[in-house]
């Protein structure tokens, strides 16, 4: 098994991803390929932004509980780093075909990941609640 095969073996099915004839190359992309990465990378990205949160002193639970989600969006939009070991998170998953689909339109793809994980990120906001509270 090469490591296309393997990657491909890895990742989970998602139902409501649906594929159709006439749908966007990106719209394909998204459903076929980004949303199983972040699902498998789910865990990873949970970890990450944790990390960072303590990197940066907690100021995210200093915030507002409608203001965390501008924390996120924020955080994922300015800072560079971050973004770029996110996309990382990411990209590292491509097989050598995605990745030459990936590169004919990165700054499309790279804007669609980076919102795609900032949902994510959004819709477990409970996550680091939890977390924080344990401390």
């Amino acid at each position: 098994m090469d490591r296309s095969q393997k990657l491909l073996s890895i990742r989970p099915l998602i139902p409501s991803a649906k594929i159709v004839p006439n749908m966007s190359e990106d719209e394909r992309f998204q459903n076929q390929t980004l949303r199983p990465i972040l699902k498998l990378q789910n865990d990873l990205f949970l970890i990450s932004f944790q990390n960072y949160i303590k990197k940066m002193k907690n100021t995210f639970y200093e915030v507002k509980l409608d203001k965390r989600m501008d924390y996120i969006t924020n955080t994922i939009q300015k800072d560079l780093k971050f973004r770029n070991s996110l996309k990382g998170m990411i990209i590292g998953q491509f097989t050598a075909e995605e990745y030459e689909l990936y590169s004919k339109n990165s700054s499309a793809f790279n804007k669609r990941m980076m919102n795609m994980v900032i949902k994510r990120l959004q819709d477990q906001l409970q996550y680091f609640d939890k977390l924080h509270l344990v401390q």
